[in-house]
């Protein structure tokens, strides 16, 4: 809606995970590069954790660019509510087997078939499980047992397990003792500090068409850093937000009472948060009223 008046030539705060928005921060490159090591080293099983909206599946997104740029075979499991039955299924469709029936015996005789051609021609095979901490206990343990396909070089399969931090509780069970024991390589995404947010909308500015990222001061940057916690998604939600009330108002420039605004229709929540005493209204023409409220004073 506001591209044309910023001059965007796409959106640059778009919440689905896009790798052609990935900021590169030093946790983000070290995180990737491990997914990528993994694959290549013939790892096994590697873990993927973070808070909610920290950049997981737009990780993810980038390591399926790169196997499908390497042909390597994968499959992408990305509702995790699933039963074992259902898990045997998506793998079979993802990678194509030619099962006469879906079932658990056939699925394996046929996924061992492809493993190893795979591995005659030097390659090898990807599983990766988005929402992992959603996964029952007994389809973890079929994950698991996918891991004694393997030859006297490395792994048939990796398998990468991307999920909330409940994945590493979870993990700790020790029903899941013998799972916890194959994960070679875990990568941790934490939110961003202050330097990387002020980073993060700069370059998503600049990547989405702006030369002139100016639309946010750096105080008003660093307020959006404190009100998002350093969360990439919450950072998005945020700018988005800020940039159609601009739009509205016909201003290319964002203030800190349009922050108040978003941060209210959000209902953002954060430390040391003083909610201020007032929700602005719009009416037509771009005005704004103020109107009693009774937000708590934290």
């Amino acid at each position: 809606m506001y591209n044309a008046f910023f001059g965007f030539r796409e959106s640059p705060f778009n919440l689905s995970p896009d790798p052609a928005f990935l900021y590169r921060s030093s946790q983000h490159e070290e995180a990737l590069a491990n997914l990528i090591y993994g694959v290549q080293s013939r790892k096994g099983f590697i873990v993927l954790t973070g808070e909610v909206g920290t950049g997981k599946t737009t990780l993810l997104e980038c390591l399926r660019d790169f196997l499908e740029a390497q042909r390597v075979e994968f499959a992408f499991i990305f509702n995790s509510k699933i039963t074992t039955e259902q898990f045997f299924e998506m793998i079979a469709y993802d990678l194509n087997l030619q099962c006469s029936k879906p079932t658990k015996t056939e699925v394996l005789f046929q996924l061992n078939e492809l493993l190893l051609q795979q591995a005659h021609h030097g390659r090898t095979t990807v599983l990766l499980v988005d929402e992992a901490h959603n996964l029952e206990r007994d389809v973890l343990e079929e994950i698991r047992m996918l891991g004694n396909l393997e030859t006297r070089q490395g792994k048939l399969i990796q398998v990468i397990l991307a999920g909330q931090p409940e994945l590493d509780r979870k993990l700790e069970s020790p029903e899941l003792r013998n799972l916890k024991q194959r994960i070679v390589l875990r990568c941790t995404l934490e939110p961003f500090e202050e330097a990387d947010t002020a980073e993060y909308i700069k370059s998503r500015l600049e990547k989405a068409g702006m030369a002139e990222p100016n639309v946010f001061s750096p105080e008003l940057i660093a307020e959006i850093h404190r009100r998002s916690q350093g969360i990439p998604r919450l950072i998005n939600g945020i700018c988005d937000n800020l940039l159609l009330t601009a739009f509205a108002m016909e201003t290319r420039t964002c203030t800190f009472e349009m922050l108040d605004e978003v941060s209210r229709d959000m209902r953002l929540d954060w430390p040391g948060n003083r909610r201020v005493r007032g929700v602005r209204t719009r009416y037509p023409g771009g005005s704004l009223e103020e109107t009693p409220s009774y937000g708590r004073v934290d």
